[in-house]
């Protein structure tokens, strides 16, 4: 029988050989055909009484499967909201059979009657590890990509194949396992060997061959443990003395992890508890409502859009002029061996291509090397990168003081101070040695590119790349395009983007851009919470409450305060004295010039920074700066969290009818990646679009009743609330490039 993403080989011991391997695509993923091939084959296991047992497998290079679709997800939620509107109840039960197939597929292979074991050759993600977990038995390649996982939380959903159920009847702990997928995280083979989620780690070129042997041995029972009488799952029951202790502390670790604003991580957590004391077959219809009920969540809609559907189509270059050839990038230059410069040197060796690193003395350029070292030791110490990876790399970069060095670079990129005076001396510099068709890139993180573009002889070769600190880590870069910036010029940014694996976003010019304007916002509500007495423990605990990574005053450590300050020196000194609030001005000032607390660079900011192993701590004097607020039970927790998200959407609002940020995508993906807005919201603009404009509308008008002018609604959101629009209603991307197709 033919398959349209399998092959199925019968060798002469009656073992089928099942290798996933779909046509015309890297990595296999579920979706309709993948489930129809699976319920074929599942019966011709059963049913040929030639096959004694199978191995499934993948015909990937190092990738076993990225698990479903989540673009399907999206096309049955579409549909299930267009039935609610005919008939609830069926559209309710509809969306539940879809959500139950796969499982119920899975469920085929694993009461099949015959052993099936699972040979893992890579990346084994979502579903497709629930494929795994069905077999009776698993078999891992030792090659350093291979992870396993079950991420389906970080987009708002929990696994719905099963996963929940077999993982909690594997695990010799259930603790580690309830943390494995509340946090969905990424193991190696070994690590899930221990946990007892697979059974054996091979050699790459023996995996087949370990597999079927395992089978020819005797060795796999072709019924799951935990359908034979008298099952005890090795982690534990729920009541149970060990169980009395774990269940509480989850419940409550959980809530403090996640404040509650992630129903899936919940619903993973009932799943197990009320699962793990029934059958599997009703594990499993318990594991399907939940799924259901997180599918129908506007939580999981929201960061499937954003952090799945939005996120891929940008790093795949949905903002690229049409027209225009791509450039092999062949070596780079930096200009600013900093941390700055330096990172950007990484991340770009890292890839392969080569770097030359410059700065004002050989010893400057020198130690921004040595930050390559240091970063690609650690990871060779991790045992994620290999001694001659780290060889490899190093000698891409070459750090120097020489100009002339950058003459065959297709791109630059300056990563010197915040100053327009070093940067014009530097683009002069570069412009005079550089190739007519290299793109000239700033790293800036708040001055104008149109200005800082003047002192170019090719403004349409000039372009900003905004990187975020630690480059390393910080997935999005924010291009800039200035007035004169040209299409070829975006090409090449957004390709180099490409290539070092982050996620672009493209934004017209303007003090801050986007990011930095959101971010700014979040920092300096923060401020005034503390101007108003408001402990800053309160202020830290209710950003994370919010959904936000870290709290205001922690982020600005990150960034320094003494930056701040010359931020906000720089803001008068352009537009004003009013266009900077003076009780921030006297807080920066304070913290800076009579207490030398410039944040984490200095060890002391709003946090003191003891000595490693020593963990940071709010500075005492905080609380001696302003008079604080003594009955903190009257303080109200949901209006400080409120200003907190509202101070960054409504800014996202105005930069979106200032026309800074034009794609709803890039605002919503922008905001979670670059600054951490709450992620379980899908970004500034699906925040909005969840609590609604007219709700949004009145929020602000609430908040700047009691707060001032700057929670003051724009023109956009009024208008919009009068319509009952949302952004991504009015403004979807999809539908505007249908129009101009």
């Amino acid at each position: 029988m033919a398959y349209k993403n399998f092959t199925l080989d019968i060798d002469s011991d009656g073992i089928a050989l099942i290798s996933w391997d779909m046509a015309g695509k890297s990595m296999n993923v579920i979706d309709a055909s993948v489930m129809d091939d699976i319920a074929a084959f599942t019966t011709q296991i059963r049913d040929n009484a030639a096959i004694k047992g199978a191995v499934i497998t993948s015909g990937k290079k190092d990738s076993f499967s990225g698990g479903a679709d989540l673009s399907m997800l999206e096309g049955s939620l579409k549909t299930y909201h267009m039935e609610k509107a005919r008939d609830e109840e069926a559209a309710a039960k509809m969306l539940f059979d879809g959500a139950s197939r796969l499982g119920l597929l899975y469920r085929g292979i694993e009461t099949c009657g015959k052993p099936v074991v699972c040979a893992i050759n890579g990346v084994c993600m979502g579903g497709a590890f629930e494929l795994a977990l069905a077999c009776h038995a698993r078999v891992a390649s030792d090659i350093d990509k291979l992870r396993l996982a079950l991420p389906e939380v970080q987009v708002g959903l929990l696994p719905g194949a099963g996963g929940t159920q077999r993982i909690a009847r594997l695990v010799k702990d259930m603790q580690a396992g309830l943390q494995m997928l509340v946090q969905g995280q990424r193991l190696k083979a070994v690590k899930a060997k221990a946990m007892g989620l697979i059974d054996d780690v091979v050699p790459a070129k023996k995996l087949i061959e370990a597999s079927k042997k395992r089978i020819k041995d005797g060795l796999v029972d072709p019924v799951a443990p935990w359908d034979k009488k008298g099952f005890r799952a090795p982690g534990g029951a729920v009541y149970t003395p060990a169980g009395m202790q774990l269940w509480p502390a989850a419940n409550a670790i959980l809530r403090q992890q996640t404040a509650m604003n992630y129903p899936a991580a919940q619903y993973i957590l009932s799943c197990i508890y009320e699962g793990t004391q029934v059958p599997m077959d009703t594990g499993l219809r318990i594991e399907a409502r939940y799924f259901t009920a997180a599918l129908k969540s506007p939580q999981a809609a929201n960061m499937i859009r954003s952090l799945f559907l939005s996120k891929g189509e940008l790093e795949k270059g949905a903002r690229r002029p049409d027209g225009v050839r791509a450039t092999k990038i062949k070596k780079i230059g930096v200009i600013g061996a900093g941390f700055m410069g330096a990172g950007i040197a990484y991340v770009t060796a890292k890839v392969g291509i080569p770097v030359v690193l410059i700065d004002q003395s050989q010893e400057a350029a020198d130690k921004g090397k040595a930050h390559s070292d240091d970063l690609i030791t650690k990871q060779v110490s991790r045992g994620s990168a290999k001694p001659e990876e780290k060889t490899a790399l190093l000698d891409l970069i070459t750090p120097t003081t020489d100009y002339n060095a950058l003459a065959d670079c297709d791109l630059v990129i300056e990563a010197v101070f915040e100053d327009r005076e070093i940067k014009r001396i530097v683009t002069e510099k570069v412009e005079a040695v550089i190739k007519p068709t290299a793109i000239f890139a700033s790293n800036t993180s708040t001055l104008p590119i149109s200005g800082l573009a003047l002192a170019s002889k090719r403004p349409k070769n000039f372009i900003g790349i905004h990187f975020f600190s630690p480059v390393d880590k910080m997935m999005l870069v924010e291009l800039i395009m200035g007035k004169k910036t040209g299409d070829r010029a975006l090409a090449l940014a957004l390709d180099y983007v490409r290539l070092i694996k982050k996620t672009p976003i493209v934004v017209n010019d303007t003090r801050g851009f986007y990011a930095n304007r959101c971010v700014l916002n979040y920092i300096r509500e923060g401020h005034l919470m503390l101007t108003e007495g408001v402990p800053a423990a309160m202020i830290e605990n209710v950003a994370k409450m919010a959904g936000m990574p870290v709290g205001p005053l922690s982020l600005n450590d990150e960034i320094a305060i003494d930056l701040a300050q010359k931020i906000m020196k720089a803001t008068v000194k352009d537009l004003g004295e009013k266009a900077v609030d003076p009780k921030l001005m006297d807080l920066v000032d304070t913290m800076v010039d009579k207490h030398g607390r410039l944040g984490r660079k200095n060890g002391k900011g709003f946090y003191d920074y003891p000595p490693k192993p020593g963990k940071k701590a709010l500075w005492p004097g905080l609380k001696d700066m302003y008079p604080q607020i003594r009955d903190v039970d009257a303080i109200d927790i949901d209006e400080l969290k409120e200003r907190m998200l509202v101070a960054q959407a409504l800014e996202a609002a105005r930069v979106f009818q200032e026309g800074v940020v034009t794609d709803v995508r890039e605002a919503d993906v922008g905001s979670i990646l670059g600054f951490g807005f709450a992620p379980w919201s899908g970004g500034t603009l699906s925040y909005i679009d969840m609590m609604g404009t007219p709700a949004f509308l009145d929020l602000c008008k609430k908040l700047q009743k009691k707060h001032g002018a700057r929670f003051k609604p724009n023109k956009l959101i009024v208008e919009m609330a009068a319509n009952n629009e949302t952004f991504y209603g009015r403004f979807n991307p999809k539908a505007a490039s249908k129009k101009a197709a």
